[in-house]
Protein backbone atom coordinates (compact mmCIF):
# COMPACT_ATOMS: atom_id res chain seq x y z
CA UNK A 1 0.00 0.00 0.00
CA UNK A 2 2.81 2.14 0.05
CA UNK A 3 1.95 3.26 -3.86
CA UNK A 4 -1.44 4.76 -2.61
CA UNK A 5 -1.71 8.23 -2.09
CA UNK A 6 -1.78 10.09 0.97
CA UNK A 7 -1.77 14.08 0.43
CA UNK A 8 -4.29 15.99 -0.55
CA UNK A 9 -4.02 20.04 -1.17
CA UNK A 10 -5.88 22.53 0.03
CA UNK A 11 -7.71 23.46 -3.04
CA UNK A 12 -10.89 22.44 -4.77
CA UNK A 13 -11.31 21.45 -8.69
CA UNK A 14 -13.39 23.35 -10.85
CA UNK A 15 -13.78 22.11 -14.91
CA UNK A 16 -15.71 24.02 -17.39
CA UNK A 17 -17.27 21.43 -19.88
CA UNK A 18 -18.39 23.02 -23.16
CA UNK A 19 -22.04 21.90 -24.17
CA UNK A 20 -23.69 21.90 -27.81
CA UNK A 21 -24.08 25.52 -28.30
CA UNK A 22 -19.85 25.82 -28.26
CA UNK A 23 -19.59 22.88 -30.96
CA UNK A 24 -22.73 24.70 -32.90
CA UNK A 25 -20.24 27.86 -32.47
CA UNK A 26 -17.07 26.30 -33.38
CA UNK A 27 -18.12 25.03 -37.12
CA UNK A 28 -20.18 27.72 -38.07
CA UNK A 29 -17.66 30.44 -37.30
CA UNK A 30 -14.23 28.78 -38.38
CA UNK A 31 -13.49 28.80 -42.16
CA UNK A 32 -11.72 25.85 -42.07
CA UNK A 33 -13.75 23.79 -38.69
CA UNK A 34 -11.77 20.75 -37.05
CA UNK A 35 -13.30 17.97 -39.12
CA UNK A 36 -15.48 15.69 -37.38
CA UNK A 37 -15.31 17.35 -34.01
CA UNK A 38 -17.98 15.92 -32.08
CA UNK A 39 -19.09 17.42 -28.55
CA UNK A 40 -17.52 14.02 -26.62
CA UNK A 41 -14.24 15.20 -28.30
CA UNK A 42 -14.75 18.81 -27.46
CA UNK A 43 -15.19 18.16 -23.66
CA UNK A 44 -12.01 16.39 -23.39
CA UNK A 45 -9.03 17.77 -22.45
CA UNK A 46 -10.38 21.16 -20.94
CA UNK A 47 -8.66 23.64 -18.33
CA UNK A 48 -8.72 22.80 -14.72
CA UNK A 49 -8.84 25.59 -12.40
CA UNK A 50 -7.57 25.19 -8.74
CA UNK A 51 -9.83 27.14 -6.29
CA UNK A 52 -8.41 27.67 -2.60
CA UNK A 53 -12.35 29.57 -1.29
CA UNK A 54 -13.14 27.73 2.45
CA UNK A 55 -16.81 28.37 1.67
CA UNK A 56 -17.50 26.00 -1.55
CA UNK A 57 -18.87 22.87 -0.05
CA UNK A 58 -20.45 21.23 -3.09
CA UNK A 59 -21.23 21.75 -6.89
CA UNK A 60 -23.96 24.61 -6.08
CA UNK A 61 -21.10 26.23 -4.14
CA UNK A 62 -18.97 26.21 -7.03
CA UNK A 63 -21.50 27.23 -9.66
CA UNK A 64 -22.34 30.29 -7.77
CA UNK A 65 -18.54 30.93 -7.53
CA UNK A 66 -17.59 30.35 -11.37
CA UNK A 67 -21.10 32.28 -12.20
CA UNK A 68 -19.85 35.46 -10.01
CA UNK A 69 -16.78 35.39 -12.74
CA UNK A 70 -18.88 34.00 -16.05
CA UNK A 71 -17.19 36.36 -18.15
CA UNK A 72 -13.37 35.63 -17.17
CA UNK A 73 -13.93 32.10 -17.84
CA UNK A 74 -16.02 33.01 -21.26
CA UNK A 75 -13.30 34.71 -22.63
CA UNK A 76 -10.55 32.85 -21.89
CA UNK A 77 -12.46 30.15 -23.13
CA UNK A 78 -13.16 31.54 -27.10
CA UNK A 79 -9.86 33.23 -26.55
CA UNK A 80 -8.33 29.47 -26.53
CA UNK A 81 -9.98 29.00 -29.36
CA UNK A 82 -9.70 32.08 -31.30
CA UNK A 83 -7.72 35.14 -30.87
CA UNK A 84 -9.63 37.42 -33.27
CA UNK A 85 -12.29 38.53 -30.79
CA UNK A 86 -14.77 38.91 -34.31
CA UNK A 87 -15.20 35.51 -33.95
CA UNK A 88 -16.28 35.30 -30.57
CA UNK A 89 -20.41 35.56 -29.91
CA UNK A 90 -21.33 39.21 -29.34
CA UNK A 91 -23.67 40.21 -26.44
CA UNK A 92 -22.30 37.47 -24.15
CA UNK A 93 -24.42 37.27 -20.69
CA UNK A 94 -24.47 34.71 -17.56
CA UNK A 95 -27.60 33.56 -19.40
CA UNK A 96 -25.91 32.64 -22.61
CA UNK A 97 -22.33 30.93 -20.47
CA UNK A 98 -24.71 28.59 -18.23
CA UNK A 99 -26.38 27.25 -21.87
CA UNK A 100 -22.88 26.76 -23.05
CA UNK A 101 -20.89 25.34 -19.91
CA UNK A 102 -21.42 22.87 -17.25
CA UNK A 103 -19.58 23.15 -14.60
CA UNK A 104 -17.75 20.42 -12.66
CA UNK A 105 -16.42 20.51 -9.26
CA UNK A 106 -14.36 18.28 -7.16
CA UNK A 107 -13.31 18.54 -3.43
CA UNK A 108 -10.82 16.60 -2.93
CA UNK A 109 -7.30 16.88 -4.98
CA UNK A 110 -4.83 14.30 -4.60
CA UNK A 111 -1.42 15.12 -5.04
CA UNK A 112 0.61 12.18 -6.25
CA UNK A 113 3.83 13.81 -6.76
CA UNK A 114 4.11 15.12 -3.37
CA UNK A 115 7.97 14.85 -3.05
CA UNK A 116 7.89 17.60 -6.10
CA UNK A 117 6.84 21.13 -5.47
CA UNK A 118 4.49 22.75 -7.48
CA UNK A 119 5.46 24.95 -10.08
CA UNK A 120 3.89 28.05 -11.00
CA UNK A 121 4.05 29.61 -14.42
CA UNK A 122 3.21 33.00 -15.21
CA UNK A 123 1.39 33.20 -18.95
CA UNK A 124 1.39 37.61 -18.87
Amino acid sequence: MSDFPRFTINRHLIVLLPKQPVLDWIMRVDPMPPAGLTLEELRQEQDAFLVSDASLEGIEDAERWVHRRWKMFFELFVGNWYTDESWWPKNRTLKMFKEWFDVQYHSMVWDLAATVPIEHEDWE
